[in-house]
Order: C-alpha cells, then structure tokens, then sequence
C-alpha cells in the first residue's frame, strides 16, 4: 500500500485547513470521517464531468466510471489516472480496509474495495463531502 503524503506546495497547518474546509469537509478529509449513507450530493449524481478533491481541487475520478453500487456513497470503479489516489490500510473500527487518499493533499476520500464491476472489478466508496464537481464543458464544435 502507499501512504498518503502531501505533496511539495500542500503543505497546511491544521488551523489552515479548518479555515479553509467546512466543518464537515475538516472532519472527514483531515480527520477520517465518514458522513452517512445516502445523504452526500453525489451518490445519486447522474452530470457528466470531472470530481476534484474538495480540499486542493486534483482531479480524482470522472462521471464515466461513476456506477450505482447501492452503497449509498458514490462509487468509481477507477480513478483518473494511477497517481490520482493512493491507498493505506486501515485498522480502525475492529475492520481491515483500504484506505484512499488524494494523492495531492493526503485527504481521505474513503475506502476501495474489491467487490467493483469490470474492467477493474474495484469500487472506490467516496463520501461526497471530499468532492466537488465540474460539469462537462461542451466543446466549440458542439
């Protein structure tokens, strides 16, 4: 597994990072948080676009691996590109999973599991709060 690490240029104290964050944001990205089932603004998102971390904006997954797992929390089945996440394990709540972090910022996203549909057969579970979302532009030939 690799670790989550700020990159060069991310760096924040805590304090900057509460500043900049909602409260909840703060508590899941920084603090390992999880917000409930069924409640985030993307797990029922159909608009074609890019989901960016919430925190430092990078480019995490797009609405073209997006699927309907019933979990109740967004799920990708495949992140934009092999250093756009990076995964830890995680022992907390008596469970063994993996983690997935931004890759940029080291926020906490959520957890992957391998229960996915093809062509990877993964399922990146990701609270919605530890995302925003940039619609699809058209292009000029449209």
């Amino acid at each position: 597994m690799t670790e989550g690490r700020e990159q060069p240029g991310m760096s924040r104290t805590d304090e900057e990072w509460r500043a900049e964050l909602s409260d909840e944001q703060y508590r899941v990205l920084r603090q390992k948080g999880t917000e409930r089932a069924f409640t985030g603004a993307y797990w029922d998102h159909h608009e074609h676009g890019v989901y960016r971390c919430a925190a430092c904006h990078a480019k995490l997954f797009t609405s073209g691996t997006k699927y309907d797992s019933g979990s109740g929390w967004p799920s990708f089945y495949e992140a934009v590109g092999s250093g756009a996440v990076v995964t830890t394990t995680d022992t907390s709540h008596g469970m063994v999973r993996t983690e997935v972090l931004c890759a940029r910022c080291g926020g906490h996203l959520g957890h992957v599991f391998p229960d996915g549909p093809e062509p990877t057969g993964l399922r990146y579970c990701i609270n919605s709060v530890s995302l925003d979302f940039d619609p699809e532009q058209p292009t000029s030939e449209e």
